[in-house]
């Protein structure tokens, strides 16, 4: 298979380049230039707000061709990133993608495509939902709307993007799931069943992309100040409304705080935008499969420590283990 073994051989060469990309972020002393985006083009699903609105505005004003993707348009958001684009002369244009529809998200891929001249080179899929609860009470409907946008969402976004990428031998897949895609806190419904099988999935997409030159990162956010703890609690509170009492019977202090979630504090959501663009900014080959990312606790550490580990162990010496390695840079 060709190239199977990229990872390892650009590390040597490039480990000088990729920490000069990266020390101004690790080492906030010391100043230097901010990463040049310029000739990139950057495809990022769900950019009405939070990260993904951070995001389009900030690698627009590093130089990168910025697709901001969202669904329902016309809808104020999207006025409001094409007036922001206009009034500083950013390279980003607003396409209409849900995520959970097929014919939009291979329309809004190949429109990206066609205006970057070629294949995406960085898709990031941070369009994400939540609902709270526990795991009973949750319907059907509330199950399939958080599968089908944080997990098969992601994935058709995927298959939409690599035909293209792996013609052009290069490329970067970016999944945002969660500390809770690691760990487990009660009473968050199907978010975390979600965030472990985007988590699964990204993993294995990464080892599979290996020999078609394309890099795959997990970023796992701990809690945010962002529009997710509102939309989950408008999403829990309609599930109460046609839930069943045989099912909330059993859980009447949970189920009391739902609608009334709040978290991340005074915590900086564009620590999302920083950490990706740190990465984006390091040579292909030698990227991080994951990067948690909280000023806080970081409990997912010590789990995705013994997990490389443990699948270096099992599959390193297999006919898969050039691949298991080049992943996890040993």
């Amino acid at each position: 298979m060709p190239n199977i073994n990229r990872r390892t051989l650009l590390a040597g060469a490039a480990a000088t380049g990729a920490f000069a990309a990266t020390a101004s972020f690790a080492h906030p002393d010391r100043v230097l230039a901010e990463p040049d985006f310029s000739g990139k083009a950057i495809l990022i699903t769900g950019t009405s707000t939070g990260f993904g609105r951070l995001m389009a505005e900030d690698y627009a004003r590093k130089g990168a061709k910025v697709f901001a993707t969202m669904r329902n348009l016309p809808r104020p958001e999207a006025d409001e990133l094409e007036a922001l684009a206009e009034a500083e002369d950013l390279d980003l244009t607003v396409i209409e993608i849900d995520v959970r529809d097929d014919a939009q998200v291979a329309a809004g891929v190949a429109e990206a495509e066609r205006l970057a001249g070629g294949a995406i080179d960085i898709l990031i899929n941070n369009a994400g939902t939540s609902v709270g609860g526990p795991i009973e009470i949750q319907d059907m409907e509330a199950t399939h709307l958080l599968f089908d946008t944080n997990v098969y969402g992601p994935h058709r976004m995927a298959r939409a993007a690599l035909p293209a990428m792996r013609a052009a031998k290069s490329g970067l897949i970016v999944n945002i799931t969660s500390q809770l895609g690691r760990v487990i806190a009660p009473g968050f419904a199907q978010y975390s069943p979600t965030k472990f099988a985007l988590e699964a999935m990204s993993e294995q997409m990464a080892y599979e992309l290996v020999p078609h030159g394309i890099d795959v990162l997990i970023i796992q956010p701990g809690g945010y100040p962002t529009m997710i703890w509102k939309n989950a609690n408008d999403n829990a509170l309609a599930l109460l409304e046609r839930a069943d009492a045989r099912h909330t019977s059993g859980y009447e202090a949970m189920i009391a705080q739902l609608g009334q979630r709040t978290g991340g504090g005074s915590t900086d959501p564009m620590d999302v935008p920083n950490a990706i663009a740190e990465i984006i900014a390091m040579p292909a080959g030698t990227r991080p499969l994951r990067r948690e990312v909280h000023p806080g606790l970081k409990p997912q550490i010590a789990i995705n420590k013994v997990c490389a580990e443990t699948q270096v162990a099992w599959l390193g010496e297999s006919p898969f283990g050039p691949w298991i390695k080049a992943v996890h840079n040993v």
